[in-house]
């Protein structure tokens, strides 16, 4: 066993090769696998489904938020894999009397690239994650600009409606894509909005997230209505995800979506 601090600055022993890993995270899942790690995968959560066929085989212990702990019980994990946004404090206690429990916390662009070193030395795969590392770097700096200083509501939920506020890694992204985001200056990490805050805001353009409300093209309209100079765009929520989707995010923004939203 080793000791290590998590970055909420927790110290937790874990073994130097961990051999049976849960993770709570669906983007920290994705990562792992892409650091070869399929054996040592042995749970993870209902919404981790990437890569998908990979993630098929590994035992679902319940959600990000309501876990079954019966579950967890019976993969008797040496390490369990958690990320302060995703998952509560309470799992997170309850967790760590009996297991070893690390928690992420990824608010930046550069928080996610050092997620992805740590997690290499947590799991025992330095170098796999040092190259993903370097390719990320390489590749985002390339991330075009081409929304320089438009006004944008990442929209997450309806009904309320909910958009992408301060401190999150989607704002980072937000940021290195050129975009200003208002709703930085609100209540709360996601706050939610009225129609007339959305309005207020003098927007250019509505980010309609795939997830987690899918929002779709019959969405759009609906957007309109709410504000006619602003432009109504649907994007893929997984490419605002980090860890190895960065490495897909940045083609999807310099081909799809500079392709098709002016």
């Amino acid at each position: 066993m080793k000791t290590v601090v998590d970055h909420l600055g927790r110290t937790v022993n874990v073994p130097e090769q961990p051999k049976k890993i849960i993770s709570f995270a669906p983007a920290i899942t994705d990562t792992l696998f892409s650091l070869h790690l399929e054996e040592e995968v042995v749970g993870r959560t209902r919404f981790c489904i990437h890569p998908k066929e990979k993630v098929a085989n590994v035992m679902n212990v319940g959600g990000t938020k309501d876990m079954k702990i019966e579950r967890v019980r019976a993969l008797q994990p040496d390490l369990i894999i958690a990320e302060k946004e995703e998952n509560t404090k309470e799992m997170v206690e309850q967790l760590e009397k009996e297991f070893s429990v690390f928690v992420f916390e990824v608010q930046t662009v550069d928080d996610a690239l050092h997620m992805i070193l740590d997690l290499g030395k947590l799991v025992d795969c330095v170098d796999s994650a040092r190259l993903l590392y370097e390719r990320i770097v390489e590749d985002f700096a390339t991330i075009p600009s081409h929304y320089t200083g438009k006004r944008v509501a990442y929209v997450i939920w309806k009904d309320p409606y909910m958009v992408v506020g301060k401190n999150t890694y989607i704002q980072s992204l937000l940021e290195r894509l050129g975009f200003v985001n208002p709703f930085l200056y609100y209540e709360g990490r996601y706050p939610e909005v009225t129609i007339e805050d959305l309005r207020a805001e003098a927007l250019d353009y509505f980010l309609l997230a795939s997830e987690p409300y899918p929002f779709r093209e019959k969405h759009q309209e609906e957007f309109l209505k709410i504000d006619t100079n602003a432009m109504p765009l649907l994007v893929d929520g997984e490419m605002f995800w980090y860890g190895v989707k960065m490495l897909r995010a940045v083609e999807y923004f310099k081909m799809e979506l500079a392709k098709n939203y002016p």
